[in-house]
Order: C-alpha cells, then structure tokens, then sequence
C-alpha cells in the first residue's frame, strides 16, 4: 500500500510544476468553464501515457540523438507560440461567458496533447523520472505490479488536473470582461516566453 501511495505522491510532483499546462489550464477554466480546463490536462495526460509506453519499451533512448533533440525544442517553440499568440490576439475579443463555450472539447483535448507531447521539458522529465523508475520497478516487481503502480502515477496526475480545473473555473464568479483579457494576455505571454526558451535551446544546439 506504501508503495501506491509514493507512487501516486510522484504522479502529483510531476503535474504540479507550473508550466504550460497549467497555465493553459487556468487560462481555460477561467474563460470556458470546468468542462475545457479538465480537457487540457486530459489531453497532456494522454501525452504521458505515450511517454510512458516510449520509456518502458525503451524507444525514447532514441532522444539522446541532438537531431532528434533539435526538432522536439522547435516543435515545441512553434506549438507554444502559436497558442500563446493565439490567446493574445483573442485576449480583447472575449466576453464572460457563464454557458458552453464555443470552442469545441475535441479542440481543447488535442490542444492539451500537443502543448505536453511538444515539450521538450516533459520528455526529458519522464525519461529522467519515470524511466528510474520504471527501471527499479522491473527489477522488483512482476509485470501486473509495475502495471499496478504505474496506474497509480497517472491516478496522481489525474487528481492534479481535476483540482487545477475546478480551481481555475471557480473564479469564473469574480469575472469582468477586462480581467478576463488581462488573463488571457499573461497566459498568452507565459505561453510564448515557453516556446522562446524552446526556440532558444533549438538555436544553442544547432549553432552553439
């Protein structure tokens, strides 16, 4: 039970970090409800599953390669730069909205996938992580317990994304037009400062 617990407890540590998707999160709960916050999260959760599969059938030590480095930090700079430029051309064009968003929940989903499976940070997170971890738990446990315990570290991050979504959309009830718009301008700008850093290591791996 001990180690469901550290395991879970690890599932949280690696969603909790603020970053882009957290960012996001709160960006679309505050604006589209709880429904759209809980889809991004979801959606870089379906990003760590796949992160996860690439750590345990060892596909991911293909990323030790600089090519390989290089197109993951520029696909990274241009997701995160064009979602953050995205939300600042529409910081001024939102109204407080207490219904359904029109943003479709398919949108919000793959935006959620694209924004974690482009981050650079995250797949070398998961590889330093998880894939220490991995490796400890193959050399202690049968397959059904490393199944068992890995579960436990989604359940973690699943947690973390249900507290971010109802947080974010809680304060929907203090909304105004213009906070609104200076929230999506912060999280506009946080977005693309992520996706220059990630354009900045592209350029240090390429000519540095």
């Amino acid at each position: 039970m001990n180690v469901l617990f550290s395991h879970f407890f690890l599932g949280l540590s690696l969603a909790a970090p603020i970053g882009p998707i957290n960012a996001a999160q709160i960006d679309r709960g505050i604006r589209n409800g709880f429904m759209h916050a809980w889809l991004i999260g979801f959606g870089a959760m379906l990003a760590y599953s796949v992160f996860m599969a690439l750590v345990y059938f060892g596909v991911i030590h293909f990323l030790d390669h600089s090519f390989m480095q290089t197109f993951l930090w520029l696909f990274g700079f241009f997701v995160l730069t064009y979602i953050g430029v995205e939300s600042l051309i529409g910081a001024g064009k939102q109204e407080v909205r207490h219904q359904s968003a029109d943003e479709s929940l398919l949108k919000t989903l793959m935006t959620g996938f694209l924004m974690s499976i482009s981050n650079p940070l995250s797949i070398l997170f998961w590889l330093g992580v998880y894939g220490s971890v991995l490796a400890e738990m193959i050399a202690k446990y049968e397959a059904l317990e490393v199944f068992l315990y890995s579960s436990s570290v989604m359940c973690g991050i699943l947690v973390w994304d249900v507290f971010m979504a109802l947080t974010a959309s809680a304060f929907r009830r203090w909304l105004t037009s213009r906070l609104l718009a200076a929230i999506s301008v912060v999280s506009g700008l946080s977005l693309i400062g992520f996706g220059l850093y990630f354009g900045w290591e592209a350029y240090r791996t390429l000519f540095l």
